[in-house]
């Protein structure tokens, strides 16, 4: 670990709020590497090793058009960060990179080192750097929105790849907690809100396995979508958590579609799942509107999250808002 790799990664927005101690765990994960005038960092297509800090000189970030040749989509200064987000999706690179001049890149994780091993040996420092990134390209979707048009390509792969949840195909927390107040928003909204838990998602577990416990979560995120698609947008919240927002419905309303969602839930078909007949979900759900409940967008989601384990508590299979708790 040199000073120049910690100023690098500190000068990185992405990284600008970490603590000392994770910048300096991350820092050790990482080095600084040069590459020469034309020298290719990576291309388009090509399995995601790392993410890059550009620590001087500049980067051409390009992307293949049919029918063309590559074309530069972005050019990166000192402080600009790449990479990431495949990095963090486990998925092919987007496009491809190369130097346009002599350059220095901060590259994390350094060579050698995978960030699996990264995350399990730094638990603390990575959850850390985990929750910058979310924060940090969170905002960057909010401050394209205000440029780009919503239903644009590139802002509809970028919100993709920062709100999507790997396993379930769903929205993640980070798209719940950002973007929920955006629901809550506009004059006069009436928003609701449900959260939800199997109450036997342990039993499940236990008997078949964890790989049935994933396989359930993915067939009830299945049914989400198909019934709400994206006028209600589905969620998995945390664990075993999941959530429906409701934009422009009342209490009343609200409360239909968390008796709706019981059904829903009680009704996905598991005998794939857990390789025998008859096992379903029963699931204890959470409910309020906005402003009804609270008019604080984050202090709803805090009071309805912790509807679902009352409720299981309760002995399940129950609908409750914040006054029932």
């Amino acid at each position: 670990m040199s000073d120049d790799t910690i100023a690098t990664l500190r000068s990185a927005e992405i990284f600008s709020s970490l603590e000392e101690k994770a910048l300096h765990a991350l820092a050790d994960a990482s080095e600084i590497i040069p590459f020469g005038k034309g020298a290719r960092i990576f291309e388009e297509g090509a399995a995601t090793d790392a993410m890059y800090v550009v620590a001087g000189g500049r980067i051409a970030i390009e992307r293949a058009e049919e029918g063309k040749g590559p074309s530069i989509i972005a050019e990166l200064l000192a402080g600009d960060s790449f990479g990431e987000m495949e990095l963090m999706n486990s998925v092919p690179r987007a496009a491809s990179a190369s130097a346009m001049e002599d350059s220095a890149l901060a590259r994390f994780p350094r060579r050698g080192l995978e960030l699996a091993t990264f995350l399990e040996q730094r638990p603390e420092e990575a959850s850390r750097m985990l929750h910058s990134f979310m924060t940090t390209l969170a905002g960057r979707i909010r401050r394209s929105n205000a440029l780009v048009k919503e239903n644009s390509p590139w802002v509809q792969e970028l919100r993709r790849q920062a709100y999507g949840d790997k396993l379930t195909g769903l929205y993640n927390k980070a798209f719940l907690e950002e973007r929920f107040p955006e629901y809550c928003s506009a004059p006069g909204a009436s928003v609701g809100l449900l959260m939800f838990k199997p109450d036997n998602f342990k039993e499940i577990n236990d008997t078949y396995g964890h790989e049935a416990g994933d396989g359930a979560l993915q067939a009830a995120a299945a049914e989400l979508k198909k019934a709400y698609g994206e006028e209600a947008p589905s969620v998995r919240y945390l664990g075993n958590e999941l959530a429906v927002v409701l934009p422009g419905k009342d209490k009343a309303a609200t409360r239909a579609e968390g008796r709706r969602v019981m059904e829903l839930m009680g009704a996905v078909n598991l005998d794939a799942v857990v390789g025998v007949p008859g096992v379903r979900l029963r699931v204890s759900v959470g409910a309020g509107t906005y402003p009804e409940d609270s008019a604080d967008p984050s202090a709803l989601i805090a009071l309805v999250h912790e509807l679902p384990l009352v409720g299981r508590g309760r002995g399940g299979n129950v609908l409750l808002f914040p006054e029932d708790k």
